[in-house]
């Protein structure tokens, strides 16, 4: 039992999005790394794209953003609050945007990650990611399935 689970977000998740994603980023900000904003707009993000939050009773731990693109997902926010890192929920998750893809009825998960976050991309890597581009700052990302 993981005393975890994860759904689909509604409406009244908004707030603990915001906060746990707010709280995932702030090691990097604190590090000076430049992030565009990563929680404004989860509201709508939550009305218009498949938005999945990891919770444990009433508190959200972990929250992912997934967008439709042309044939592909697009795996826009994944984030896992600090306080409950290494517990497998940030696998899980991904593990589940593996499943909406699938669902569907595409083959191709692609995502954008920043270029001084290398341990976000060796992770990635280890988990079957391959590295298609560069853009600025951004590590574009993708994954067969």
């Amino acid at each position: 039992m993981t005393g975890w689970l994860i759904r689909a977000a509604t409406a009244q998740d908004a707030a603990g999005v915001r906060r746990c994603i707010d709280a995932a980023y702030a090691g990097y900000r604190d590090q000076g790394i430049d992030l565009p904003d990563v929680s404004g707009g989860i509201e709508a993000e939550i009305a218009d794209h498949l938005v999945f939050v990891a919770s444990e009773g009433p508190q959200i731990i972990a929250g992912m953003v997934l967008e439709l693109g042309d044939g592909y997902l697009q795996l826009a926010n994944v984030a896992v609050h600090p306080d409950h890192g290494g517990k497998g929920i940030g696998k899980a998750m991904l593990a589940r945007a593996q499943a909406e893809t699938i669902a569907a009825g595409l083959s191709l998960l692609k995502l954008a990650t920043h270029v001084e976050m290398p341990r976000n991309i060796a992770l990635y890597q280890r988990l079957g990611w391959i590295e298609t581009g560069r853009e600025g700052v951004k590590v574009l990302m993708e994954k067969q399935l």
